[in-house]
């Protein structure tokens, strides 16, 4: 493959709900760049894009995938990317490096729950966007109904491109409403070729025209004038869209087939012709200096950013990067900005799916993919050592639900913590956590899918079978009232040096979330001081262990103010156990209750399912704190127990046909309702029992 300049490169992200077709129109659009001879079909597991064994199985996308197409003298880096949200770590990381995206609508359901969640996070980083209606030729397909979907749920001014010839199995071509001309199915991969408009779509692609050039003028104020005056050229059209595209003043709506290949060749042309190289869309910024800038030139020190990283136990890691300025050549020593730390690269390769293709190096504005980086992560910035630069990094989703993970064969510990830890290197939105509290080792994804993607991943490159368990909570114990002179005596004789010690504590509950206090008020020796510091340490140890429940103690303050030590059997242990037992004493007189762990939710739905949103919070004991209009969206917060979230990520999307979404955060502890408790403590007695 030859190099390309950068103004000649286009960095094109494929975004769209699953099953609208992304694959095959990447597909496609491969086979008329001529990158392969034949179209693959993701029912067969033969695309380029979705190469993977559990892609072709499941028959979707579950990572990103770089392909390249070449056209017009133009090379498309084409990032297609997972349509489901459990995968959403590899669209932000995708859209990261992209400088345009093309939005798939399905035409037979227009714009869906997923549509409107790809489109956020294309909206988060303000890309220029394409619309393509694709499966126009399927029964029920509708492009007006598509349409007006995109304009009433998207909240966009949509404005068509092209008008579909023919509906349903009837559907053969499109009319491209910039030229007034028709293009009908291709045969082959060579370029359609232009036919006059069909009589009966004559009227509409006049009218959709003026439409048109209405909206490519009003994108430069010399444009506007011109509009006024008379007619406006094909090229100052295009240049009107190429403004209005870039700026995101509107969003150009096409429309196709992708199985069949119809109105694919249009959208590339389009895609060249009117979506941002790297030259303009300028240069990059320091994420800490905005003053430290790099030109997407060859000519500036290099700059790219680790967007996409795929662990291998064998071959070890492959990273996908793009450069912003410079070129990124084999054998190079780059500094890894991010970590502090320096990088001796391989010989770089560009990827299209599975497939390496060799070059001698990568240039600005280009994508490509190295092997072997010792201490390098996604979201890290390579540079050069003598320009050093810290490119803005990633920011993923928040994990939405957890598991307690486990081996399936004993012996396996090890290896599973290491599978763990590559598989987290490999998707930063899969983490990994040991639960002090609960001691169990958690697993939190994005989903129930993607928690079991990874797990089987696991099995595949480690070879590490594992088993899931729901995550216990992580309750607290703490006490209701003050409690004053417990008094406990350890004492034990049994030939030679005994053990003797005795304390009297008071006990008294904290504020939430003030921990533990201790003090000393033993007055006139009656315990040595040197053994103070082992009563405490008794106290501390025991209230790890729980009184009720086996779950940590807190918010506790108490006061050692007396007891009793013998001269020679005195001793740190002797004094250890006295003050755990005063310690276990007093907290069962002190009225002692459990604390649930509470978290701030919000929670954005459309409006029609509010009502059933709150009710549902409502059902799980939840505060709702306030509701407030976003756009055609609700935006509720509310306080629930942990306890009651932690499938709600599935329960959400059953609510909202997929629609809805949340965030959560830990806010305080609360005391848990006392019904409530009861079974939090019969559980951790059967608990007991059993083990």
């Amino acid at each position: 493959m030859r190099q390309y300049r950068t103004e000649e490169i286009r960095n094109i992200g494929i975004i769209a709900h699953s099953g609208a077709g992304k694959t095959s129109l990447v597909e496609a659009m491969l086979y008329n760049g001529g990158a392969i001879e034949r179209m693959g079909v993701v029912d067969d597991g033969n695309t380029v894009a979705d190469y993977a064994a559990d892609e072709i199985e499941r028959k979707t996308s579950l990572n990103c995938s770089v392909c390249i197409a070449e056209w017009g003298d133009h090379k498309l880096n084409l990032i297609d990317t997972p349509g489901a949200e459990d995968f959403y770590g590899d669209l932000h990381s995708s859209l990261r490096v992209v400088d345009a995206v093309i939005v798939v609508v399905d035409a037979t359901t227009g714009v869906e729950g997923g549509t409107e969640k790809v489109w956020e996070v294309a909206d988060k980083y303000d890309l220029p966007r394409i619309i393509f209606i694709n499966k126009m030729d399927k029964e029920n397909a509708s492009f007006d109904n598509a349409l007006a979907s995109i304009s009433e749920i998207l909240e966009t001014r949509a404005v068509p491109i092209q008008l579909p010839i023919g509906k349903e199995d009837q559907f053969s071509g499109v009319v491209d409403v910039i030229q007034n001309v028709a293009f009908l199915e291709p045969s082959g991969n060579a370029p359609a070729s232009a036919s006059d408009v069909p009589d009966e779509l004559a009227s509409s692609a006049e009218e959709a025209r003026e439409s048109l050039v209405e909206v490519a003028a009003e994108s430069d104020d010399e444009l506007i004038e011109k509009f006024f005056e008379g007619e406006l050229t094909e090229e100052e059209i295009q240049n009107g869209l190429q403004t209005g595209i870039s700026e995101n003043q509107f969003t150009p709506v096409l429309c196709g087939a992708a199985l069949k290949n119809i109105g694919v060749q249009q959208l590339m042309d389009l895609v060249i012709a009117c979506t941002p190289s790297p030259v303009q869309v300028g240069a990059v910024e320091d994420a800490e200096d905005e003053s430290n800038t790099r030109e997407p030139s060859t000519e500036s020190p290099l700059s790219a950013l680790v967007f996409k990283t795929i662990a291998d136990p064998f071959s070890g890691q492959l990273s996908y990067f793009r450069v912003y300025s410079g070129t990124l050549e084999g054998d190079m020593q780059v500094s890894n900005s991010t970590r502090g730390n320096t990088e001796r690269l391989g010989k770089p390769v560009y990827m299209n799916g599975k497939q390496t293709l060799n070059t001698s190096g990568v240039t600005a504005g280009d994508i490509g993919a190295l092997t072997k980086l010792n201490n390098t992560r996604t979201g890290d910035t390579l540079c050069d050592r003598d320009a050093p630069i810290q490119l803005q990094g990633i920011a993923f989703p928040n994990t939405v639900i957890s598991y307690a993970i486990s081996p399936a064969r004993e012996g396996d510990d090890e290896k599973l913590i290491t599978a763990l830890n590559r598989m987290g290197e490999e998707d930063p939105t899969f983490q990994i956590e040991r639960n002090d509290v609960t001691k169990q080792l958690l697993v939190s994804g994005l989903g129930d899918l993607h928690i079991n993607v990874n797990r089987d991943r696991i099995v595949e490159k480690f070879g590490v079978e594992t088993e899931l368990a729901p995550p216990k909570v992580a309750y607290r114990e703490t006490i209701r009232r003050r409690v004053q002179d417990i008094q406990e005596r350890h004492k034990k004789q049994s030939g030679g040096k005994g053990q003797f010690g005795e304390v009297k504590i008071n006990l008294a509950p904290l504020g939430r979330g003030e921990g533990f206090e201790f003090i000393d008020s033993i007055k006139g020796g009656s315990i040595p001081s040197n053994y103070i510091p082992a009563v405490e340490k008794g106290i501390r140890q025991r209230m790890e262990l729980g009184v009720i429940a086996k779950y940590p103690l807190v918010d506790i303050q108490i006061d050692l103010h007396d007891g009793k030590f013998h001269q020679v059997d005195s001793s740190d242990m002797a004094f250890q156990i006295a003050g755990s037992m005063a310690f276990a004493t007093g907290v069962q007189q002190a009225d002692p209750c459990l604390l649930e762990p509470i978290m701030n939710v919000t929670i954005s739905v459309p409006d029609q399912f509010m009502g059933n949103i709150i009710g549902d919070l409502n059902g799980r004991r939840g505060q709702v704190l306030g509701v407030e209009q976003v756009g055609k969206r609700q935006e509720i917060t509310a306080s629930v127990p942990l306890a009651e979230m932690l499938r709600y990520s599935i329960d959400l999307k059953s609510l909202t046909s997929a629609r809805g979404k949340f965030t959560m955060e830990f806010e305080r502890y609360e005391i848990v309702p006392d019904d409530v408790a009861q079974k939090v403590i019969a559980a951790s007695k059967t608990e007991e029992e059993e083990a």
